[in-house]
């Protein structure tokens, strides 16, 4: 793996030095601030508004995975291959998203739902358009794979849901307060479905399909089903089962596809192999060789 960060010979650590600084302290800023909000002692994740689209508070342990993955990214960046995808494709909207993601902390932080609702859809447009950006670059190595293409798909499927689950947080009724209503239980069914038919697209976006985003969908998916228990409300508690289960098929329907594209890399790389022996082969025979 070393010599996946090796250097260019054209390309030094000091260019684009503002953007490499930017990446990393957007980055370590992101990851100090929700950090505090998981073990502070407001308990932003646990004393929020309860709804009844709100999640266990164990699934937003997925953000320091997320985190983790996009400090590797700002690594990353440092080699040739990084600089190609990272500083010159990806460029100022990785600093951009750390900025809107910290406000939507702070907003959220401060149970100040609407503000986060708009920042959370602004982050969401800008993964997006990150999300599209690194899907159409060819992984040509495993760096490509664990610092560009999963941090990236775990990001983008783990802001879908979070924009739905801040959208109830806006607009949603007290679930402590008020019991569970017609319309209510209308918006939650359609959450779910439209999150199925966002699960389905990553499946099916590639022969491979896209297994992190599928991940998180799934994990969030579950984590309201854990949270939303019959005495809330039966009907949002099965119809989270529901969702949750049907979410493992797309799960499984991209790890077949990765594991399929995998053997079948393999496959072509053992082919060449034979072929490449047979070539120089017959090439040693042609110059006299036994």
């Amino acid at each position: 793996m070393a010599s996946f960060f090796r250097r260019a010979p054209n390309n030094s650590w000091s260019d684009h030095l503002l953007l490499k600084l930017a990446n990393i302290a957007g980055a370590l800023f992101v990851m100090g601030a929700n950090g505090y909000t998981v073990i502070s002692p407001l308990d932003v994740y646990y004393t929020g508004k309860e709804t009844y689209f709100t999640p266990a508070p164990w699934a937003y342990f997925l953000w320091p995975v997320i985190h983790l993955l996009v400090l590797g990214t700002c690594t990353y960046q440092f080699s040739g291959r990084g600089k190609e995808l990272i500083i010159d494709i990806i460029g100022w909207n990785l600093p951009l998203l750390d900025f809107l993601n910290a406000m939507y902390i702070y907003s959220w932080t401060n149970q100040e739902y609407k503000y986060a609702l708009v920042f959370m859809v602004f982050t969401g447009s800008v993964v997006s358009k990150i999300y599209r950006l690194v899907k159409l670059s060819t992984v040509r190595n495993i760096c490509d794979e664990l610092f560009l293409h999963l941090p990236f798909s775990l990001y983008h499927g783990w802001t879908t849901c979070l924009i739905f689950s801040t959208a109830f947080a806006a607009f949603g009724v007290n679930a402590e307060t008020e019991p569970v209503k017609i319309w209510t239980k209308v918006f939650v069914f359609l959450s779910l479905f439209t999150l199925q038919t966002i699960a389905s697209a990553y499946a099916y976006a590639s022969a491979e399909g896209d297994l992190p985003a599928c991940l998180a969908v799934s994990w969030f998916i579950w984590a309201i089903f854990v949270h939303q228990t019959p005495e809330k409300s039966p009907f949002v508690h099965w119809c989270a089962l529901g969702a949750a289960i049907l979410s493992l098929c797309w799960l499984m329907r991209s790890a077949i596809g990765l594991e399929l594209k995998i053997r079948s890399r393999n496959a072509n790389n053992v082919r060449f192999g034979f072929a490449h022996g047979a070539n120089d082969h017959e090439g040693s025979r042609l110059l006299g060789g036994h």
